[in-house]
C-alpha cells in the first residue's frame, strides 16, 4: 500500500485483523487518557465502534474524550457552537454509564473546544459547557499545531502561527484556572518553546502536552530522526521543569511522526511498536516522572496503523521494567489525578 500524506490514515479492518495477540497483563486498570468520537464522511466511530475496541480484552475502566470538532451545533451564536460537542460527549458518557456497553466508564471526563480567544464572551461559553456536561467537563483544547511546511499537517484546522503568544489567547488560558479546567495542547516539537512560554504564563493552569510532544518525522524532518530527537528532548526538558505540565504518551500512529507501519503487508506487532517508541517513552518518563505521564490511545486517529489491543500491549511492553506503582501511574493514576476521576478498587 502506498501511503499518501493526509492528517489521518484510513482504517482498514481486514488489514488490522491480520494481527492478533493475546492480551498482556489483563488485570491492569487502564484509563484511556485521550480519544475521539465522530461520524464523518471518512468514517464512523461512535459508541458501538469504540465499545468494541474497549472490549478487546484490556481492562479499560474509564476514558477521556478530547475535542475534535465533532457534533458542533448547527445553529446559534458561533461562540456557542462547540457546546454541542460537549453535549454529544456527555450523551455518549450516559450510554456507557448505563452498563449496556460494558463496564468501562467511557467519556467520564470531557475536554471541550471553547474558543480561548473570545475575551469577555468566554466565561458564558465555559459556564454553558460545564452545565451541559453533567459535571464531566475537565479541560479545553484549541487547535495549536502549526508548521511552515505544507507537508506537515495533522488537523483540518490550522491556527495562526503566533496563537500561543497572543495576549487574548493567554488571557483565555488563564481563565481556565478560575473554572478548574486544564489545557490540552497538541503542538509539534518545533513549537515546544512557545508552549513553555505559555505554560509559564499560566502557572495556575494544568497544561497537558498531547502525543509525546509531537516529534516530527515528515516534511523537512523526514529522515532526520536523531536530530529531531535531540531537539525535541532539549525543548521538552524545559517544559518538564514547570510543575503545572503533564504529558500524554501516544499519538504516534499519526502520519506526522513518520513511521511507515501502515505501508507494510502486515500490521505491526506490539513488540515492533514498543521498539520504535521506546526512545520517546524513556525520555518522557525520565523528564516528567511516571506520576506526570499517562498513556493514550488517540483512537480512532491512530487506528489506521494498529488495533486497540495491540496498542495497549505495546504500552505494557514499554512499561514492563517499571515498578507496580509506576505502572499504575502510567496506565491510570496520572490520568485520574489530572482529570479528577475515580479508579475502581484504587484506594490510594
Amino acid at each position: 500500500m502506498q501511503i499518501v500524506h493526509a492528517p489521518h490514515l484510513p482504517v482498514r479492518p481486514e488489514w488490522l485483523a491480520l494481527r492478533d495477540e493475546p492480551v498482556l497483563e489483563p488485570a491492569l486498570a487502564i484509563v484511556d487518557a485521550h480519544h475521539h468520537l465522530w461520524d464523518r464522511q471518512t468514517g464512523r466511530y461512535l459508541a458501538d465502534e469504540f465499545g468494541n475496541d474497549v472490549a478487546s480484552g484490556h481492562r479499560v475502566v474509564s476514558t477521556v474524550y478530547v475535542q475534535c470538532r465533532s457534533m458542533l451545533r448547527h445553529d446559534g451564536p458561533e461562540a456557542m457552537k462547540p457546546v454541542g460537542e460537549v453535549e454529544f460527549a456527555n450523551g455518549i458518557a450516559a450510554m456507557f454509564a448505563s452498563g449496556a456497553y460494558g463496564p468501562a466508564r467511557c467519556c467520564e471526563a470531557i475536554v471541550g473546544g471553547a474558543d480561548l480567544t473570545l475575551g469577555a464572551e468566554l466565561d458564558a461559553v465555559l459556564e454553558a459547557m460545564l452545565q451541559i456536561s453533567g459535571g464531566r467537563l475537565r479541560g479545553i483544547r484549541n487547535p495549536l499545531a502549526w508548521h511552515a511546511s505544507p507537508d506537515v499537517s495533522s488537523s483540518p484546522v490550522t491556527p495562526p502561527c503566533d496563537r500561543m503568544a497572543s495576549p487574548v489567547f493567554r488571557q483565555g488560558v488563564r481563565a481556565l484556572g478560575r473554572f478548574g479546567l486544564s489545557l490540552d495542547a497538541w503542538v509539534y516539537h518545533t513549537q515546544l518553546d512557545d508552549l513553555y512560554d505559555l505554560a509559564r504564563a499560566a502557572e495556575h493552569v494544568s497544561v497537558v502536552i498531547d502525543h509525546f510532544g509531537g516529534p516530527l518525522g515528515v516534511g523537512p524532518h523526514a529522515g532526520q530522526r536523531p536530530a529531531v530527537h535531540a531537539e525535541w528532548k532539549q525543548k521538552l526538558a524545559r517544559l518538564a521543569s514547570l510543575p503545572n505540565t503533564r504529558i500524554k504518551l501516544g499519538g504516534a500512529g499519526m502520519n506526522v511522526f513518520g513511521f511507515d507501519f501502515a505501508a507494510r503487508e502486515l500490521p505491526p506487532s506490539s513488540g515492533e511498536l514498543a521498539f520504535a517508541w521506546r526512545p520517546y517513552f524513556e525520555v518522557c518518563v525520565e523528564l516528567f516522572g511516571a506520576n506526570r505521564c499517562m498513556f493514550e490511545s488517540n483512537f480512532p486517529v491512530d487506528k489506521g496503523m494498529f488495533s486497540y489491543g495491540v496498542l495497549w500491549n505495546a504500552f505494557k511492553r514499554l512499561a514492563s521494567a517499571m515498578s507496580a506503582d509506576e505502572k499504575a501511574a502510567l496506565f491510570s493514576r496520572t490520568a485520574a489525578a489530572t482529570y479528577r476521576l475515580a479508579i475502581p478498587g484504587d484506594n490510594t
